[in-house]
């Protein structure tokens, strides 16, 4: 098992192997209290003022809910509110004796933090499977032998992204909502899935095995499932925004015109030499994804 995680872990592309790599040491780092998420959240007057310039890039790496570290503090601090709010659990306190009261309390406080870290958790292996299975799909297939372009590409996504929550920061009416988003990551891995399904329209998946639809309609899918479970649909519509004027830029814009303004500097082609590969491709292998939650059928 671990060697056949090894090797799968070995034979990613590099800038999968890389994000994967990072995006896990940070959020596991934060787990185990060994940094804080608040020195890593995305705060402008920080950057500009203090010249902490890393929260320009950390904030693409940290992959819980942007709520989750305050998540624990909360049940440690304010479940007593709950309990006293609760008519079963408030009777069970003032018919108890005091060494009963206090069990009842700790053991709902332990309730309360284990579900909590089990949500949280959910929501990162969900993320990191996108993360792992999308952008190694884009790096081998569509970008396969053009690492630099691919790099170039996260690089402007998290560009348009960083700049999308600046400007809309300081636009009355919605800076507030704006000022919520502390990490961007989530939405990067978003753009990846819409850039993929562009690359990849005529795909068939299934959704949890519930209905079926082709690829270019998974981020659609995907923002319809936040809205159904109540998570914020900002982050998802930033990556759709952010993907979309890629996609726009670099595949529709030059073919109307001939002209490619995403051109890849020669600084980040250096970096990365193009490996010079045949790709023959049959007719919709863009590539498998599996059956479930973004998988071909």
């Amino acid at each position: 098992m671990a060697q056949a995680v090894e090797e799968w872990y070995r034979q990613m592309p590099i800038i999968t192997r890389s994000y994967l790599t990072a995006a896990v040491v940070t959020t596991v780092g934060c787990a185990l209290e060994i940094i804080s998420p608040y020195h890593l959240y995305l705060n402008p007057k920080r950057v500009v003022q203090q010249y902490e310039i890393w929260r320009l890039v950390t904030n693409f790496l940290y992959f819980r809910k942007m709520g989750a570290m305050l998540h624990e503090e909360l049940a440690r601090s304010q479940f007593t509110d709950f309990i006293y709010d609760c008519p079963v659990l408030s009777k069970a306190l003032f018919t108890h004796s005091s060494m009963e009261c206090l069990c009842i309390l700790g053991l709902f406080h332990v309730y309360v933090c284990t579900v909590s870290r089990l949500v949280n958790y959910l929501d990162f292996l969900f993320h990191m499977f996108f993360l792992a299975r999308y952008c190694k799909l884009l790096e081998e297939n569509s970008f396969r032998g053009r690492t630099a372009d691919f790099f170039y590409m996260l690089l402007f996504g998290a560009t348009v992204l960083t700049g999308i929550v600046l400007i809309g920061g300081m636009i009355p009416y919605i800076s507030e909502t704006f000022a919520r988003i502390l990490f961007l990551s989530n939405s990067l891995t978003f753009m990846m899935v819409y850039v993929w399904s562009k690359h990849n329209p005529f795909i068939h998946m299934s959704f949890l095995g519930l209905f079926t639809f082709t690829a270019a309609y998974l981020p659609w899918v995907l923002l319809g499932f936040s809205i159904l479970v109540g998570s914020s649909t900002w982050v998802d519509v930033l990556g759709m925004i952010a993907g979309h004027v890629y996609y726009f830029l670099e595949d529709v814009y030059p073919r109307m015109t001939g002209r490619r303004p995403l051109k890849t500097p020669s600084f980040i082609k250096a970096l990365f030499p193009d490996e010079h590969v045949v790709v023959a491709r049959a007719p919709n292998a863009g590539v498998g994804a599996g059956a479930r939650f973004g998988e071909v059928q």
